[in-house]
């Protein structure tokens, strides 16, 4: 059967045959992706605490503790394009489920591990768990809400993300002073069951699908093989020459394979990447915008811990815990802005998000020295998080109402994927300009967070770098404001409720 490209509408609240009024099926969909939202933010900022301890009990070098970090980054961002276009195909709430059930399984994997290696290759078992979550969680959210819910539905998802930033560093304080590092991971298995068991009960697929089509695989490995590429270029070269041969070979590897992936995704008929999506302005800057903006800000909440180490003198946690003013704004304006979008659209609250966040920019440019008081430092991660807040679930709701209704998953899976590798670059580039006045056995005890402070002379040349770096930041965020001020009006109306949804009403 032919893909109709129509969403069903999500019915409304009814009674049940006992008439007892009934929960509304959007909100027990949106109950279900914020427990896999909850479980990866905690995950994304519990780890990072506990590398020191890890480094010791597994007798692991520092390089193998770099990538406990990054092989979870680089598997999940990978696999993004590839699982939407398979979730747009075989189902978008199987393939959720799916995920939350090898996220699970993964988490379980690395509290069990015996070395390094062991905890590096079942990191990628997380990541690709987290992938298919990371790409199905919008486009779920997207095809049960109406276009005119959407935005407080994501600001209501996009809220548990936030309470995660300030959940992990808690959590993880208190496991690691109670137990060993194991911990962190085994506490994804009781969560993980319950959004198992709470998604295969509860979730319903509600678009019809093309079982006709065929999976591009030549294009995903061509896509996959790129992107991997860019990636290792980009974590690679913190610790060796960013001219060096194996790095420069890899920048090749990704535009030839970039390339080549362009071209076949013109000619062939299903194509993993469906490229028609960029011809919605709404769609194309609205990622436009979430790709500069991760380009731009990610790396701020990095350099501010690492300043808070390196500079302050301050262990991992008590530098974590200085970053609780930024997720309670990002709590208290991301439902605010979303139900905003829904009125308004997202133009006006995700561009003024943008442009509070480039104030806190030039708030550290002008503030942050070895000596900058508290007071002064809360103010701009109150900015930074207030920014935060107002742009995440507008841009992302607008994203997701100018793409095509039958293609959700693969228009999640391309917003994600970008903005994922906005992150890496960022964090990359952010380093690179940072800390290249640093020793480099220095600047790599600040990147896995070990307790390390820097002399007087160097504490001055790596603030001094990170206001540089806030420049950079501040030069892309404007940018990304541009691209959503100019985005347009996105289409709000009303979804399409097919008849035999309707029927069951």
């Amino acid at each position: 059967m032919k893909d109709s490209g129509e969403i069903a509408a999500p019915p409304d609240a009814t009674k049940d045959p006992s008439g007892h009024r009934r929960i509304d099926y959007k909100w027990i969909a949106l109950s279900v992706t914020t427990i896999g939202a909850l479980m990866a933010a905690i995950d994304g900022t519990i780890v990072i605490l506990a590398l020191p301890d890890m480094m010791v009990k597994l007798r692991a070098g520092l390089v193998e503790m770099v990538w406990v970090i990054m092989a979870y980054i680089l598997m999940s961002t990978v696999c993004l394009l590839t699982f939407g276009r398979i979730a747009d195909m075989f189902g978008r709430v199987r393939m959720y489920n799916l995920g939350f059930i090898i996220f699970t399984v993964g988490s379980a994997l690395c509290g069990l591990s015996q070395s390094a290696t062991q905890l590096i290759a079942f990191r990628l078992v997380q990541g690709a768990g987290a992938a298919f979550m990371m790409v199905n969680s919008p486009a779920i959210i997207a095809e049960v809400f109406p276009p005119h819910q959407r935005g407080r539905a994501l600001g209501i998802n996009g809220v548990t993300w936030a309470i995660g930033g300030i959940a992990g560093p808690l959590l993880g304080g208190l496991i690691l002073a109670a137990a060993n590092w194991r911990w962190i991971f085994y506490i994804n298995v009781p969560i993980g069951l319950l959004g198992t068991v709470w998604g295969y009960l509860a979730l319903k697929e509600m678009s019809t699908r093309n079982r006709a089509e065929r999976f591009d695989l030549g294009g995903a490995a061509m896509f996959s093989l790129g992107l991997v590429a860019l990636l290792f270029a980009l974590t690679l070269g913190i610790q060796l020459s960013w001219t060096s041969l194996p790095i420069l070979s890899l920048f090749v590897l990704f535009g030839v394979m970039l390339a080549l992936f362009l071209i076949r995704e013109r000619r062939v008929a299903n194509p993993v990447l469906d490229l028609s999506l960029f011809k919605n302005r709404v769609y194309n800057f609205s990622v436009v915008a979430a790709m500069l903006q991760s380009l731009a800000m990610f790396a701020v909440n990095f350099l501010i811990v690492f300043y808070f180490q390196g500079v302050r003198g301050y262990s991992p946690l008590t530098a974590a815990l200085f970053l609780i003013p930024l997720s309670i704004m990002s709590v208290i304006t991301g439902p605010l802005s979303g139900m905003l979008a829904d009125r308004i659209g997202a133009r006006i609250p995700a561009t003024v998000g943008l442009l509070f966040q480039a104030a806190a920019l030039v708030w550290f440019v002008m503030k942050l020295s070895p000596t900058t008081s508290h007071g002064s430092l809360v103010v701009g991660l109150v900015l930074v998080g207030l920014g935060t807040g107002l742009f995440f679930s507008p841009n992302t709701s607008a994203a997701m109402n100018g793409a095509p209704r039958h293609r959700l998953g693969i228009a999640s899976a391309t917003l994600a994927t970008l903005r994922q590798t906005g992150m890496v670059t960022s964090f990359a580039l952010a380093l690179a300009v940072a800390a290249g006045s640093l020793p480099r056995e220095a600047m790599m005890k600040l990147f896995v967070g070990t307790n390390v402070t820097l002399g007087s002379q160097a504490m001055q040349a790596f603030v001094v770098g990170i206001r540089h770096a806030f420049l950079v930041s501040l030069v892309l965020c404007v940018f990304a404001a541009g691209f959503s001020l100019v985005r347009g009006k996105e289409d709000r109306g009303a979804v399409v409720q097919p008849k035999r949804l309707r029927n069951q009403d």
